[in-house]
């Protein structure tokens, strides 16, 4: 693959040790409850199969999939759920995994939607936490890293659908 055109940014090794971290704190804040982790489609599944494989919990998996786009490459400012979980979470503690937080819209409707549906709490996971595009108010609590510019790639981020599978995160140099 030609990498010609990308920068390097987060190690495959720097990433595997952050989540590391995370599945320990997330196993610790949720011990003795009833945890459902749901992964928002398409870019956080990378992200969430690594991470539940580090939470030391008896958990359940599920996802959610919801567009602001409409069709178009700029957001919408509209939340479409284009699919539920599959699984109750009413009186359950949910665990939102998201790849890439930046205005915050997704994750703040997100978040609303949870509790509205009855769950016990909501909390929020990020791989990248991107603060500077920050458009609505969300609290990360379990943020993996925060970058601050650039249009990022690999392990889930896509661009055009392509480059998720890289095992690394990297700038797109465009």
């Amino acid at each position: 693959m030609d990498y010609s055109n990308k920068e390097i940014v987060l190690s495959k090794q720097a990433i595997h040790d952050r989540i590391r971290e995370l599945g320990q704190e997330i196993s610790k804040d949720y011990q003795d409850k009833e945890l459902v982790v749901i992964g928002v489609l398409k870019g956080a599944f990378i992200f969430m199969a690594d991470l539940i494989r580090e939470i030391d919990l008896n958990l359940s998996a599920d996802f959610i999939q919801v567009s602001s786009y409409g069709g178009s490459s700029s957001s919408t400012g509209k939340i479409t759920l284009v699919s539920s979980p599959a699984q109750s979470i009413e009186n359950r503690h949910v665990l939102l995994v998201e790849d890439i937080i930046d205005t915050g819209l997704t994750m703040q409707w997100l978040a609303n939607h949870f509790s509205e549906e009855g769950a016990a709490s909501v909390k929020i996971c990020s791989l990248i936490d991107k603060s500077e595009r920050r458009e609505h108010e969300v609290t990360i609590d379990y943020a993996g890293f925060a970058i601050s510019q650039g249009f990022l790639i690999g392990y889930g981020l896509d661009f055009d659908e392509k480059y998720r599978n890289l095992q690394a995160i990297y700038h797109l140099n465009m």
